[in-house]
């Protein structure tokens, strides 16, 4: 029998080795689609349990008509889209400033801007207190000035959710016009456009998806806002009891119908905003330019 070539043998050595690293890749991608159907499985259940609740539970439909979820929705809505209003008015030149500015205190500021994410809300609405309450720093001064007491008011729920919302939109706007390719700016002044209508005109349209994301996220941390608003704002309905706070309340007071209820309303609206944003994104961004980034 004739021996085997050394070629032949690196052939086959080859093939195997070839093998093996399609069963490797093979068992890894099962792997990962494992981890991450575990992981979408963690988050979708507890949701899941809200809806498996409610559907079959006694007296939603009264729950739904009732006083209490019909004031809560109200006020969330109107606080947090005025939460959004003020971010997207402080946060976009904040964005644009540490995205393209270099200055001298840069990083704090940066620091200083994202420290509210990390904060407990117990930790921010106690800080609040302190800034604004009518022993703060700057209460005295409203309360003599102004005749304007913001704690436990309609108002202090607003700032509470600005103060802890506002991150977000900047993290994802800053993001966004960082990304732009400044060319496409130079190209908009060269043809006569001051800086106002450029950045209007060119650099909004660019971070658009970004800014929109940013936007939503902010815009939902205000919607599910609790810590810093009990802690600044209380929990007094029809006045500062958003939903997260009237879903607290009427589990403590035994009424599960009436949370699950206000919890469900969240998780739709929250999702429906979120998937609705996300799309137009999508959108936004395949209409962009190329070679401009995504900003997100």
């Amino acid at each position: 029998m004739a021996d085997r070539s050394p070629a032949a043998d690196g052939g086959v050595t080859r093939v195997s080795m070839s093998r093996v690293r399609l069963q490797g890749a093979r068992a890894t991608s099962v792997l990962i689609w494992l981890c991450a159907l575990l992981l979408v499985l963690f988050i979708a259940l507890p949701l899941l349990a809200i809806a498996l609740r409610v559907i079959p539970a006694d007296g939603v439909g009264d729950a739904l008509g009732g006083p209490v979820v019909h004031e809560a929705l109200r006020l969330s809505l109107l606080t947090s889209g005025l939460s959004l209003l003020l971010t997207l008015l402080g946060g976009t030149p904040t964005a644009w400033l540490l995205a393209r500015r270099s200055f001298r205190g840069r990083q704090l500021i940066d620091t200083l801007v994202d420290l509210p994410m990390v904060l407990p809300p117990a930790v921010a609405g106690v800080a609040l207190l302190m800034a604004f309450g009518r022993r703060g720093v700057l209460g005295p001064w409203l309360d003599d000035t102004f005749d304007l007491q913001l704690p436990f008011t309609t108002a202090a729920v607003v700032i509470a959710q600005t103060f802890v919302a506002c991150p977000f939109y900047i993290r994802a706007a800053r993001a966004g016009f960082e990304s732009i390719d400044r060319e496409l700016e130079r190209v908009s002044a060269t043809l006569g456009a001051g800086g106002a209508r450029t950045f209007v005109s060119v650099t909004v349209p660019l971070a658009l998806p970004a800014l929109l994301s940013g936007a939503v996220m902010a815009w939902a941390r205000a919607l599910g806002e609790f810590g810093a608003t009990i802690m600044f704002a209380g929990n007094f309905r029809g006045r500062t009891q958003t939903m997260p706070l009237a879903v607290y309340q009427e589990m403590e007071s035994g009424r599960l119908t009436n949370a699950l209820v206000l919890s469900a309303i969240l998780v739709v609206l929250s999702f429906t905003v979120l998937f609705a944003v996300k799309a137009l994104a999508r959108v936004a961004i395949g209409q962009r330019p190329a070679g401009t980034g995504t900003g997100a």
